[in-house]
């Protein structure tokens, strides 16, 4: 894979990563971006429409809140923080992927 290519984020992970993202500490969304760039060593690239959409997706159900407050830029943004319903839907998601993954892994390997 050369430098400058990101991998496609598979359907539905993006809430996932977000609510990871926001486990750790409450975020505005390019904060949540560059996190997620970050961990993944720059292998994943979020698209912003695509990173807003998730995170008022996840408010609507609960499992995020947000409120206006300002950056370490000195910049107004809303900061998303995880609730408490959030963490308890991360753990369960967490698990899934877990098994979702093994199970991609034996299909992928030779037998």
């Amino acid at each position: 894979m050369g430098d400058n290519e990101t991998l496609d984020l598979l359907r539905g992970t993006l809430d996932l990563l977000v609510l990871k993202a926001l486990a750790s500490e409450p975020m505005h969304g390019y904060a949540v971006s560059k996190w997620l760039r970050e961990r993944t060593k720059g292998l994943l690239g979020v698209e912003e429409s695509a990173l807003y959409q998730s995170l008022h997706r996840l408010e609507r159900r609960g499992v995020v809140e947000s409120e206006w407050g300002i950056t370490e830029t000195n910049r107004r943004a809303k900061i998303y923080t995880l609730t408490t319903r959030g963490r308890q839907q991360l753990k369960a998601e967490v698990e899934n992927w877990r098994l979702y993954a093994e199970a991609v892994r034996l299909v992928l390997t030779p037998a």
